[in-house]
């Protein structure tokens, strides 16, 4: 299969379906240090920096065409900006533009596959409307469509990272996600073998700069913080005089299901020592500031959050440190691509069924009760759904 990566960051995601044997002939992001550590990491210097909002995807399509032949795949999830109009004028908002270009690229390109990752707010941004309109217009261009959220400690990634896949067939060809390998369990399913232990438990003594794998010595009250906190404990586990102001102000927000993405709020663990023996917290922008070492009394490393998103030590980062860990938090763990790819390129082998473009499938949770806001989302995705005696009766 020959595919392009929209989105596509540092290349976490092109790595994995590059070693599931996709080639990926062209790449594109918008943040030069991004582009730079992608072209570090990948022969051919292929991605390239690019506004997607702007893009005119049947120029690309001609220009890729013409030297690569027609694209199988497109993989990699704008942003979710948590904006939208709904109903109807929602694909003229430009603030829906990411979105809105993701899909123009599917419909010049009209690949035989897609995959689309994006988190896991998108099943209640807007009331549900941002993901229903996603998929309408993605049955509308012609795919069937698959959508399921993914713990990914249940693949074998050592950290409790929820995001939602959407998998689309042009063709028809049924597909199904791959089986957990590490299924999780236990209270908010932190019981996994997949550990933060497994990914980094061989560094806690050693500094190897060549890989950014420096601990950062603390001093003052924030080492008084870090040395204050026991396993499992955060910021508000402290003495008042320990805690940091904006952490108290920013405890009393509240999340609110549907709230656009920059209004979010909620009690935030601020400092918070990890587990050993459990997979970590979702790695993001702020871990190597905030993620404090089960044993030593400092922050995660560069090298170590690197660990926990499954990149191997040989995959370099390009920029200042605030820029590595940005693409690190952003990208699709390689291991959690990998195994995305290897179940599209098994399900390509299927034939093509006869039944219609439409929602084949969703699983947008495990737990058996749901907020509202999932319950409305739920409602609308049921209206989508093709029916199942349909399908079998058609196959």
């Amino acid at each position: 299969m020959k595919a392009i990566s929209l989105f596509a960051g540092a290349g976490g995601c092109s790595l994995g379906f590059s070693e599931a044997g996709v080639e990926i002939v062209a790449a594109y992001d918008n943040c030069p240090e991004a582009v730079e550590t992608y072209n570090k990491n990948f022969f051919g210097n292929k991605c390239h920096i690019a506004d997607l909002s702007k893009c005119d995807f049947y120029l690309l399509r001609k220009v890729i065409t013409e030297e690569h032949g027609p694209i199988d795949l497109i993989i990699g999830g704008p942003p979710c900006q948590g904006f939208t109009t709904a109903g109807s004028r929602f694909w003229d908002d430009p603030r829906n533009k990411l979105i809105s270009n993701y899909a123009n690229a599917l419909e010049a390109f009209k690949p035989k596959w897609f995959m689309m990752e994006n988190v896991e707010g998108i099943l209640t941004t807007a009331k549900g409307e941002y993901l229903i309109n996603c998929v309408k217009k993605m049955i509308d261009i012609g795919y069937s469509v698959y959508i399921k959220k993914i713990y990914a400690h249940e693949y074998g990634i050592p950290q409790r990272r929820k995001r939602v896949m959407i998998i689309g067939s042009l063709e028809g060809k049924q597909y199904f996600f791959p089986e957990p390998s590490t299924p999780a369990a236990g209270s908010i399913y932190r019981e996994s073998s997949a550990t933060l232990r497994q990914a980094i438990g061989d560094l806690e003594k050693y500094e190897i700069p060549e890989i950014d794998h420096i601990p950062k010595h603390e001093s003052g009250i924030q080492l008084k913080r870090i040395e204050s906190l026991a396993v499992g404990q955060s910021m508000k586990d402290l003495p008042m005089d320990l805690q940091n102001k904006s952490f108290q102000r920013r405890a009393s927000r509240r999340v609110c299901d549907g709230t656009p993405s920059e209004k979010r709020g909620g009690a935030p663990s601020g400092l918070k020592r990890l587990y050993y023996d459990e997979p970590s917290l979702t790695i993001t922008s702020a871990a190597t500031s905030e993620f404090i070492h089960p044993i030593n009394n400092r922050p995660l490393t560069i090298r170590e959050c690197a660990r926990v998103q499954t990149f191997p030590d040989t995959f370099q980062f390009v920029g200042t440190d605030s820029k590595k860990i940005l693409q690190i938090g952003n990208a699709i763990p390689p291991l959690l691509a990998r195994q995305i790819a290897d179940s599209i390129l098994s399900c390509n082998e299927n034939q093509p069924t006869r039944f219609p473009p439409g929602l084949v499938s969703y699983e947008v949770t495990k737990a058996s009760a749901m907020s509202p806001a999932l319950k409305k989302t739920t409602t609308m995705l049921d209206s989508l759904l093709i029916d199942r005696q349909e399908r079998l009766e058609l196959i």
